[in-house]
């Protein structure tokens, strides 16, 4: 009889394997994708007008925050990479044990992955592609990247403009100005570490709350 295929069959350090290797290959085959075939400002609609691929780059953190300039950049590269090398270790001890949750090896796997892939963005498509300001991207040119190692960029491109409005006249500061909901442009990492971080916050109790030991039944002393 073939043995029947779950997710229990599967020990938590393979399964964050997996998933970490998915993530990052569907992450930066779309990102080498877009950046060798858009320039940045170039879109095309998906879905209606609530879902486009919009091609743009960014210097900082997730769904296109920054801070700080260069200083910043290089801040932000290095301490991806600490936090990173922080979870593997972290899962690799988790895979010591025998009772972790599956769960948290998801979570896990989930933000290492997407921070890994915007480290590639960041440590080598410098080096590794042209400019994309109003051209296509070539990969590996003669002349050599765009920036060098730990300043290149990182490539976004999911855009949700779900909801399209303007702010009421008496809304403070922003009274009608345009509004648009989701306004930022990410990509499949920083998907990957929201949706981990959230199931961590949401199923934290089960992941890390004190087992308590099921009392023991009374037993009756035999004194015959």
């Amino acid at each position: 009889m073939t043995p029947r295929f779950s997710l229990r069959s599967i020990k938590g350090a393979q399964l964050a394997i997996l998933i970490i290797l998915f993530v990052l290959i569907f992450d930066q085959l779309i990102k080498v994708w877009i950046k060798t075939h858009m320039y940045i400002g170039q879109e095309f609609s998906v879905a209606g007008n609530w879902f486009f691929i919009h091609f743009t780059e960014n210097n900082g953190m997730a769904f296109g925050l920054e801070f700080a300039g260069n200083f910043g950049k290089l801040f932000l590269s290095l301490f991806r990479i600490v936090a990173i090398s922080a979870i593997g270790y972290y899962i690799y001890k988790l895979s010591k044990k025998k009772d972790t949750p599956l769960g948290l090896y998801i979570c896990l796997a989930l933000i290492f992955a997407g921070a890994f892939g915007n480290i590639i963005d960041s440590a080598f498509y410098g080096l590794m592609f042209s400019d994309s300001n109003y051209q296509i991207a070539q990969a590996f040119p003669d002349g050599g990247g765009y920036a060098s190692f730990l300043h290149g960029k990182v490539v976004d491109m999911l855009y949700f403009p779900m909801i399209e409005g303007h702010f009421p006249s008496w809304f403070p500061f922003w009274g009608n100005d345009e509004f648009i909901f989701f306004r930022p442009v990410f990509n499949i990492a920083d998907s990957s570490i929201t949706v981990g971080v959230f199931m961590l916050i949401i199923f934290q109790n089960r992941f890390f709350g004190k087992k308590t030991n099921s009392p023991e039944p009374n037993v009756e002393p035999d004194i015959t």
